[in-house]
């Protein structure tokens, strides 16, 4: 994969980045470390965890500190720094050294805010943090995760340089937000918990929703599969910059690359698909962080 700018911030990624948050219940250090050099030999340069992936920060530091030259890091703040409370000026600055640590890094290339409450964005302070963190030299961009009245905040504030959104065939709501803009964007939870391979409503809050929206969408048979198609609608919306796939799979992982080097779905799939999305009320649905 050929790496594109990613918006104005002077980065270059794959239009495929990894999701590294599936692999904190592998135990086996070994298979972690063949794993995450694995992402690297295929091509993908961008990694992308956050402080709630568990052990995921740390196993990155471990396995592939050595190779930091040849990925995009991005990770996430705002919660869990042990003695300031969560959502603070100290605990972004905070963070923000802990994850330089944790990931044996001098630099992380971006650093989001992670589902920051809309009024804690408004006030200000934790979007400042992460800018003089840029300033400082600890970061080089400054970003946003999230979703709806949050995400179009970030949108216009000058101190974001990307942003990372859900943005799925059932999850189609922040398309229209990041269509015009020049900042970088990651789309996450493209595959929508693969909610059309589960028999049954799962549990778990967005993937439950997620299943309920599958079925109202009664989407006809396109001939493609489903990840195929659902990586291709995402990742070549306009705005998107890479698409993470998070899995502990390696072959998962080159099929999804293999799916979206096939290029932009036919005009007449994507029609399609929209009508699905119209008939099923999709511009109703909020989205799911």
């Amino acid at each position: 994969m050929t790496p594109s700018p990613f918006g104005q911030t002077g980065l270059l990624v794959t239009r495929v980045g990894f999701g590294a948050m599936h692999f904190d219940a592998i135990d086996d250090e070994a298979e972690v470390g063949r794993l995450l050099n694995g992402v690297l030999d295929l091509g993908v340069n961008l990694i992308d965890t956050a402080r709630g992936y568990g052990r995921s920060e740390e196993r990155i530091g471990r396995h592939i500190s050595q190779r930091r030259r040849e990925f995009v890091l991005s990770t996430k703040f705002g919660y869990g720094v042990d003695g300031v409370p969560d959502w603070t000026y100290p605990c972004i600055v905070q963070g923000v050294e802990r994850a330089l640590r944790q990931m044996r890094t001098d630099c992380i290339d971006i650093g989001h805010l992670h589902s920051c409450p809309l009024d804690v964005l408004q006030r200000g302070e934790v979007s400042q943090a992460l800018a003089d963190c840029v300033r400082a030299g600890k970061l080089r961009v400054a970003a946003y995760s999230g979703e709806n009245a949050e995400l179009a905040h970030a949108l216009l504030d000058a101190r974001f340089g990307s942003v990372q959104c859900s943005l799925s065939l059932v999850d189609p709501g922040s398309a229209a937000q990041i269509a015009d803009t020049a900042k970088g964007v990651l789309a996450k939870r493209t595959l929508a918990g693969l909610a059309w391979a589960r028999p049954r409503r799962p549990d778990d809050f967005c993937e439950g929703q997620y299943w309920d929206r599958w079925q109202q969408l009664h989407l006809p048979d396109l001939r493609l599969p489903w990840p195929e198609l659902a990586l291709r609608w995402t990742a070549f919306k306009p705005g998107v910059s890479s698409v993470l796939i998070g899995t502990h799979n390696l072959g998962r992982l080159r099929e999804g690359i293999d799916a979206i080097e096939r290029g932009a779905l036919q005009d007449e799939t994507v029609s399609a698909l929209l009508a699905a999305q119209v008939r099923a009320g999709a511009d109703r649905w909020p989205g799911l962080i």
